[in-house]
């Protein structure tokens, strides 16, 4: 968002990041094994890309550098106040603008509001009786601990979700006995990774065209999943079929293999993709306990089973708090409007980008904008141009804002949920659907067809308002970006 502002000459904007760095979840998530399950010539930036990227699906370490140099590249870092966490922001329709508080007790003022929070920033903790009177190492994935050393430790792991499949299998090297404590199964396939071989790196640096037609390829490879999510389930009997096949090459133990099998539609939670987690769980050190986790009892961990583990360290791969859009900042709109009780029965927004009575607010990575098939970078860059859409509207209207109208909100979440409804996703609680139920995070749909309906703003759509103060300045595009 910030590059794109730079490129339209728009310099009067300020980039609030709670942490010391840029990177988001490529900045938190450190943990051993860290990589991304998208390939990394498709996550990445269209117009920046990588020709040096040492893997199909690149590392943590890497992605992280990739970010910061695209920071530094187009000058961002000027425009970034780290360590500043937004606590709250409220607009003030006389003026046009949003006030916007911070932990540290600033107040700023911009005529346009883009949280870009992300859906997997605040990790997920299970309420455990006992927990904190735990003596030994706790810590979250997304907060690693790379001082306490893990090596001959009897660890506890607790959820096998995207992180611990990834963790598991490096952590289960050194430490003396992993007990990975599993609430359901993940359906997992193989992934399909290799190191890049020179050759491969001439052609990405040298011949004209050739990047972007690889990048085409995976894109489109990973597009054609989409119908699999679009009422055509019987399509992922062919993925499920290969998940099958790759967790009995590696688990030939009857009893674990069926405790590994999920009991629910493939789909329905995210597919994760790892070609040692199988492996690891066959080891002698590795134990898989089904059986719930009922409390803490000094440093043992009881299960509902009665079996009571002793162990040095507790590793929580619990996820996300994903379904929490924008909190805990408090957003309050026009008419007193407070965003997190209009949000009460599952979070929604218009194309996943406005919200109706609060103005000039823009968000990235928004409600049902989601994949659980391709590139998420491909969405955030269509939401961009249609925010920069915006932004060109307002421009000549320097005391105006724009309010996305409340029935056309509606109508296009009431196709969404339609369009849900006889997805896989609704077949079992994830962290896709809210308390409630309602799927609040996946878009239900190809994501071409999103960038067809984020390709131009349509004015019909909302109510264009002249604030009450008059600007004497021809142009005031001033904009906050919250990346807390």
């Amino acid at each position: 968002m910030g590059i794109q502002l730079k490129k339209a000459g728009i310099d009067s904007f300020v980039i609030l990041e709670k942490a010391d760095n840029v990177g988001g979840t490529w900045r938190d998530n450190t943990y051993p094994g860290a990589a991304c399950d998208v390939p990394s010539h498709l996550y990445s930036f269209s117009f920046e890309p990588n020709h040096g990227w040492s893997r199909k699906f690149s590392p943590q370490p890497e992605i992280q550098a990739y970010l910061e140099r695209c920071a530094e590249k187009f000058e961002l870092m000027p425009h970034i106040r780290f360590g500043t966490e937004v606590s709250s922001a409220a607009f003030d329709a006389s003026a046009g603008r949003w006030e916007i508080r911070t932990h540290g007790g600033e107040t700023l003022h911009a005529r346009v509001l883009v949280p870009a929070v992300g859906q997997l920033s605040r990790p997920a903790y299970p309420n455990i009786p006992g927990l904190d009177d735990f003596p030994g190492a706790a810590f979250h994935s997304a907060a690693w601990d790379h001082d306490y050393d893990l090596e001959g430790k009897t660890v506890a792991v607790v959820g096998t979700g995207a992180s611990a499949i990834q963790f598991v299998p490096q952590i289960a090297k050194s430490a003396k006995r992993v007990h990975v404590f599993q609430r359901s199964a993940p359906w997992i396939l193989r992934k399909p990774d290799r190191a890049f071989a020179a050759l491969e790196h001439k052609l990405f640096s040298l011949v004209p065209g050739f990047e972007r037609a690889y990048r085409g390829g995976i894109y489109c490879g990973m597009e054609s999943r989409a119908v699999g999510f679009q009422g055509f389930t019987s399509l992922l009997k062919v993925v499920e079929w290969q998940a099958t096949r790759h967790l009995k090459r590696w688990v030939r133990d009857p009893e674990l293999r069926a405790a590994l099998t999920p009991d629910y539609t493939i789909g329905c939670k995210r597919v994760l993709l790892s070609n040692d987690y199988y492996e690891a769980m066959v080891r002698d050190n590795v134990d898989l306990v089904t059986s719930s986790i009922e409390r803490v009892e000094g440093n043992r961990v009881v299960t509902a089973d009665g079996r009571r583990q002793e162990v040095d360290a507790i590793i929580f791969g619990t996820g996300f708090k994903a379904s929490e859009f924008l909190a805990p900042m408090e957003i309050t709109g026009l008419e007193g409007r407070d965003l997190n009780e209009e949000w009460r029965d599952g979070a929604e927004a218009y194309k996943g980008i406005s919200v109706a009575g609060f103005p000039n607010l823009f968000m990235l990575y928004g409600p049902n904008t989601g994949l659980a098939h391709n590139s998420i970078v491909y969405m955030i860059e269509s939401q961009v141009r249609y925010i920069m859409d915006c932004l060109r509207t307002l421009e000549d209207r320097p005391a105006s804002y724009l309010d996305v109208r409340r029935d056309v909100q509606a109508r296009y979440n009431e196709w969404v949920q339609s369009q849900i409804e006889h997805s896989p996703w609704q077949d079992c609680q994830s962290w896709y659907r809210a308390e409630g139920g309602k799927n609040t995070a996946n878009w239900p749909g190809f994501t071409f067809t999103y960038r067809a309906k984020t390709r131009r703003v349509n004015l019909s759509d909302y109510r264009l308002h002249e604030a009450a103060w008059q600007s004497d300045s021809p142009r005031d595009s001033s904009a906050a970006l919250s990346a807390t």
